[in-house]
């Protein structure tokens, strides 16, 4: 048999798994595993859990599920529509609703820095990726690569919305934006599952690098004060108006989302240069905008009874759901895009690291930076809520001006590329 047929029949192959309420009751019962064994039932798993932190096999448990081939992640309906659309936004509410709006501004301008030297980091990886593969496999950068690399970096710089902005403007072949798509989704996953890493091994990381901590720390220590002085047990009444506030405030979100986006995309001709033409990013920033302004109202009392607690739950979905999209094996089909890809990332990261420690900032502030580049609001939070559930709207916020700013800077990126490939 033809090699390339060979691997059409493999990739053919249908999961074990296809009902997506049995894929959703899979994840739910590995997720509750996972956490009942970080409780440490025997010592084997206490010694474990201090080593690999359970929020990294919810991310894992569910690709090893989706490479093995026992799910499809891809084509699941769990994370687009209902962790993406519904879980995410809920989070979102739930976790803002109990929001310190003076501890989150008290971060100060560092943490601004070093998000914008994210950014930069991108835009430098960019080049660097493309000037060191034509030097040393120029094959793997002939033709339109470059027009792919653009699109990946309105991902990388704001959002899925940016990257396929990008791809209209440039007029990216469906084929090599496949290709890139799924270089995104391997890159960018395995670097969120090496930040959620790291954030369980936070305070010794900060220690040992010097980083001012204060800050965050002292909205850390206020937060938990206010939760001890006034947490209670949850009523069935408590649940439900917690419940009807998420979800409420979601379907409004969705509501106006969807006519919002329309109006902009058939008004606004610059519109797509900031992802105003994208109902994702409407339900994200109005879902995030609700749960700030009930902040400042008696439903911020709705935190004594669970409400982050119950958003952080809803995040933890997001995360399985978000692994389940993974598929290790993919990697491999093209060497030279995910090389590509790896010497990008790392410049972004080098770069990073040079800012963050320029400023003695947090090992938080070099995780939600990158994120908030990498995988803007719907990633960002996740990673900020791994340090501490009360960070989690300051990954929102970045995540947010990161889909303000993507399709631009991406496009700036992409009008070099196109210099540097003789185009």
């Amino acid at each position: 048999m033809d090699p390339a047929a060979a691997g059409d029949a493999i990739d053919a192959v249908a999961p074990l798994i296809t009902n997506d309420i049995v894929v959703f009751g899979l994840i739910a019962a590995s997720l509750g595993l996972i956490f009942w064994l970080a409780s440490g039932p025997t010592p084997f798993w206490k010694k474990f859990f201090a080593w690999v932190p359970a929020l990294l096999l919810c991310y894992f448990v569910p690709a090893i599920y989706n490479t093995a081939g026992l799910i499809d992640g891809e084509s699941s309906a769990l994370y687009n529509p209902v962790a993406s659309r519904v879980l995410l936004p809920a989070a979102l509410v739930l976790l803002t609703l109990s929001i310190d709006l003076k501890g989150v501004l008290k971060l100060g301008p560092r943490l601004l820095f070093v998000f914008c030297a994210g950014t930069l980091g991108i835009a430098l990886g960019a080049f660097t990726s493309f000037q060191l593969m034509e030097w040393f496999w120029p094959e793997a950068v002939a033709g339109d690569t470059w027009k792919g690399m653009a699109a990946l970096s309105g991902s990388w710089v704001g959002g899925g919305a940016n990257m396929v902005a990008i791809r209209e403007i440039y007029e990216v072949d469906a084929t090599l934006f496949g290709q890139f798509a799924v270089v995104d989704v391997a890159i960018a996953s395995l670097w969120l599952a090496t930040l959620l890493f790291l954030a369980n091994r936070a305070p010794q990381i900060d220690a040992r690098t010097g980083a001012d901590t204060r800050a965050i720390d002292e909205m850390k220590d206020r937060i938990s004060a206010y939760e001890a002085a006034n947490a209670r047990i949850p009523t069935l009444t408590d649940l439900m108006v917690i419940v009807g506030v998420a979800f409420g405030l979601v379907g409004l979100a969705h509501f106006v989302a969807d006519p919002a986006s329309a109006w902009f995309k058939a008004n606004a001709p610059w519109a797509s240069q900031f992802s105003l033409d994208a109902p994702f990013v409407w339900v994200i920033v109005l879902s995030t905008l609700g749960g700030l302004l009930l902040s400042f109202t008696p439903m911020r009392r709705l935190e004594n009874a669970g409400a982050s607690k119950l958003g952080t739950v809803f995040l933890y979905f997001l995360i399985a759901c978000i692994g389940m999209q993974m598929d290790f094996f993919k990697l491999a089909e093209r060497m030279e895009l995910v090389l590509i890809g790896l010497i990008w990332m790392a410049v972004h990261i080098l770069v990073l690291f040079a800012a963050a420690k320029l400023v003695r900032a947090p090992l938080f502030y070099f995780a939600v930076g990158s994120q908030g580049n990498i995988g803007a609001a719907a990633s960002a939070p996740v990673v900020a809520a791994a340090f501490h559930p009360t960070l989690a709207p300051v990954g929102v916020l970045l995540g947010t001006v990161g889909y303000a700013t993507g399709t631009v800077v991406a496009y700036g990126i992409g009008q070099v590329l196109r210099v540097m490939a003789g185009a």
